[in-house]
């Protein structure tokens, strides 16, 4: 990559820093809309891609620029869309303890298996069937999505039956977004069991807080 792509690629790097603001209580954050951060995660991609493909090797700076363009388009179009998702599963899954974080490429939805299950159980309760009914109202809506469905669970019992109970819940969570009209062609469902903890499993809230379902919502274009 020459001087002129690597500056290029400095520049959009201080764009993003200087996206960056001190909070009231200290804390820093981005004065960036998710659509604006997208597009400009789209500019930095497209661009450092068309200049990767030069085959001439002559104009990369000027591949670079091109690149960005269409990428910034692009990640713009995403972040929109993101935007507008997320707002509307707020709407529509209300059920406490159900989290929605736009991370900017993507939508995270974690369910609490307390909501989701009975204990030991991958029979989906009648209140979380409602919220992921809603989830796949919106996923028909927005049918340009690879969604990915991971169960977690706490390390309480063995590793073995740990793995086969979260594939089982996530696999459980998957048919009712198929039976509710999402293509089975967009869903990926896979068990972590214990392997991914996000607290310690020492006490009960940590347990409780590492059995969850989350739900990846990935645009494809």
């Amino acid at each position: 990559m020459n001087m002129r792509v690597s500056l290029l690629l400095g520049a959009a790097g201080v764009m993003a820093l200087g996206a960056c603001a001190t909070n009231p209580d200290g804390t820093t954050g981005t004065t960036l809309s998710k659509t604006q951060q997208g597009a400009l995660i789209g500019a930095v991609a497209g661009g450092a891609l068309a200049a990767g493909r030069d085959k001439d090797k002559n104009n990369q700076g000027k591949d670079f620029v091109k690149g960005a363009v269409l990428g910034a388009a692009a990640g713009a179009v995403v972040g929109n869309v993101l935007e507008a998702q997320e707002k509307q599963l707020r709407q529509v899954m209300t059920s406490p303890g159900v989290q929605i974080i736009n991370r900017g490429d993507h939508l995270q939805v974690i369910m609490p298996s307390g909501l989701l299950f009975a204990s030991d159980s991958s029979a989906v309760s009648g209140q979380a069937q409602n919220d992921l009914y809603g989830l796949a109202q919106s996923l028909n809506q927005y049918p340009n999505s690879r969604v990915e469905i991971y169960g977690h669970t706490d390390s309480t019992a063995s590793e073995a039956y740990n793995m086969d109970l979260s594939q089982r819940r996530a696999q459980s969570v998957g048919g009712i977004l198929t039976a509710a009209g999402v293509s089975p062609a967009r869903l990926v469902m896979v068990g972590r069991g214990e392997s991914q903890p996000i607290a310690s499993n020492n006490t009960d809230a940590g347990k409780a807080q590492n059995r969850r379902v989350e739900i990846l919502i990935r645009p494809t274009n």
